[in-house]
């Protein structure tokens, strides 16, 4: 049953899903898992110094960014901090599981599955995807969650934009050695993209 598994479901009107997981009774083997067949991709867009966003809202908003993410993220279980799930004028994302990892145990995010923190929602989106067929799962932010994330990271898919803004939200630093670039798609500044950018595709090393 759900309540076996460490899950306390809240039901409150059919519309209304959420589920909280507080990850003490899941089992330690499924997180991290290094031979997980599901992979695990971040996907930012991040400007020269890191920049994420200012005031809860993207730093950078350019169409060719936002429809790569709505390619990548397609039909994945996407996974996210609390502030990454208020910032969307619209919610949930549609046509993929929305998963948000938060410590306020009573937040409620209808439309969505709610865990305590990102090794239960991680176990979690690999079971959604592993289920559906679906060979990855995505951590969209923000900064604490990607920082949680990299650790455990298969694959990434950032945006480097050539430029900088004001920004209190940082992408966290790493070691680009550890990765190798799969590919790389520079799309030049236009009417629809103020600022020029490089949307790179990146796998960990083995």
């Amino acid at each position: 049953s759900a309540s076996e598994r460490g899950f306390d479901c809240r039901r409150r009107d059919p519309l209304r899903r959420a589920c909280v997981i507080t990850g003490s009774r899941v089992p330690s083997s499924t997180f991290p898992e290094s031979n997980d067949p599901i992979g695990i991709r971040i996907v930012a867009a991040i400007g020269r110094r890191g920049e994420l966003g200012f005031e809860n809202r993207l730093a950078f908003r350019l169409k060719a960014d936002m429809m790569n993410f709505r390619r990548v993220t397609a039909k994945t279980p996407m996974i996210m901090g609390r502030k990454t799930w208020e910032s969307f004028p619209k919610r949930p994302l549609p046509g993929r599981p929305n998963i948000v990892a938060t410590r306020n145990l009573d937040f409620l995010a209808p439309g969505a599955f709610v865990f305590s923190s990102l090794p239960p929602a991680v176990a979690a989106g690999r079971a959604m995807a592993a289920e559906a067929g679906i060979p990855e799962v995505s951590i969209i932010g923000g900064a604490e969650i990607y920082a949680a994330g990299l650790a455990i990271a298969t694959h990434m898919t950032l945006t480097d934009v050539e430029a900088e803004r004001e920004a209190h939200v940082f992408f966290p630093a790493f070691d680009r050695k550890e990765w190798r670039e799969v590919s790389a798609r520079r799309i030049e500044a236009d009417a629809d993209n103020e600022v020029a950018c490089v949307i790179r595709e990146l796998e960990r090393r083995a």
